[in-house]
């Protein structure tokens, strides 16, 4: 028994402290939303009237955010491709006997240490200023535009810097997958014949699905809640991704039973997505 209490004892105290930030920051601000939801609350007025499944219903009717979602989902669509591409690509490359290696996991690593909205302005003054004015030297009238002033091109502009800054992040997990294929399975492989396309695809590939599995789940939570550069980039509303807009109407519009419902169904869609894709993923792994 003292053991068990003592057991106990030590339990409490390693995760008792992470578990009561967890509650007072996440769960209970996370329940009252829901709350909030069934309100007309202004998010600054202590007096509001409960308005039940009202603001669900609105939501229907709201164009702008109709719109939102299906720019946001095809966007995800496109960044889960492009950064997992760019990812796996650069692990591979870093993967291979060369000398500068650890140089390249490093600089290739960088750019996700940047903060968000400074990456945002950053990009923001290359693509009109820095781009333009190079165009315009050169004479190419593809250059001397910047990808911002249109909607498609500005979506284009930010899946670019989406892409440079968190293809190293998933670079270091796929180097991580790549490395634990075991040499000898791939030795195996050439000794019976088998070519680098061969090997790559039915050995390599299987034998990083637990690393891939990860990796989608980051790249498809992060896509679906960008904020910081949609805010910095592009901030119109032909432009403006769910994050963005559930940020508007909450602070901005001041109509905060709205931006909770907004928020929630946005929680149930990026949850049974990425929840979706685990499961599938998982059934594909390979043990090593």
């Amino acid at each position: 028994m003292g053991k068990k209490m003592k057991d106990s004892r030590d339990f409490w105290i390693f995760v008792g402290p992470s578990l009561f930030a967890i509650t007072m920051v996440v769960i209970i601000p996370f329940i009252i939303g829901i709350y909030y939801t069934f309100t007309n609350w202004n998010g600054a007025n202590p007096e509001y009237d409960f308005v039940g499944i009202k603001n669900y219903i609105n939501l229907v009717k709201d164009e702008q955010f109709i719109y939102s979602l299906k720019i946001t989902i095809l966007y995800t669509i496109a960044s889960v491709i492009s950064i997992n591409l760019v990812g796996f690509g650069l692990a591979y490359a870093v993967t291979r006997k060369l000398k500068t290696n650890n140089f390249l996991r490093t600089g290739f690593f960088m750019p996700n240490l940047i903060g968000g909205l400074i990456l945002g302005f950053i990009w923001q003054f290359m693509f009109n200023s820095v781009f333009t004015g190079l165009g315009q030297v050169l004479g190419s009238k593809a250059l001397s535009t910047s990808l911002l002033q249109d909607a498609g091109t500005a979506m284009f502009a930010m899946l670019i810097v989406s892409t440079w800054q968190y293809a190293g992040y998933i670079m270091v997990i796929y180097v991580a997958a790549l490395e634990n294929v075991p040499t000898d399975l791939i030795e195996a492989a050439h000794i019976d014949g088998a070519n680098g396309w061969h090997t790559f695809k039915n050995i390599t590939i299987p034998m990083v699905r637990q690393g891939m599995t990860i990796c989608l789940f980051l790249t498809l939570a992060n896509s679906f809640k960008l904020f910081d550069l949609n805010f910095s980039l592009t901030p119109a509303k032909t432009t403006e991704m769910l994050a963005l807009n559930i940020y508007k109407e909450a602070f901005v519009v001041n109509n905060m039973g709205i931006g909770q419902a907004k928020a929630i169904i946005f929680f149930v869609l990026v949850t049974t997505i990425s929840l979706t894709q685990v499961y599938f993923n998982k059934k594909k792994e390979v043990e090593a």
